[in-house]
């Protein structure tokens, strides 16, 4: 959910060449307070089922069997 984010930061906000560090933190900053006031949220789709169907390896089912 991070990586979604943070490209949603790089869209929206950071797609243009900011030089100076101090104002790179004010529009990061504006940027936040927009997105918080809006109430934006992440569809997430990817659940634990989904997870083990794709990478059955990293997510293993946790009941074993005896």
């Amino acid at each position: 959910m991070v990586e979604i984010e943070i490209g949603v930061l790089r869209g929206q906000c950071l797609d243009r060449r900011i030089d100076d560090p101090k104002r790179l933190r004010r529009e990061i900053a504006a940027w936040e307070r927009q997105r918080n006031a809006a109430r934006s949220r992440i569809k997430w789709m990817f659940n634990t089922d989904t997870a083990r169907a794709k990478m059955g390896r990293a997510y293993p089912n946790s009941s074993k069997e005896s």
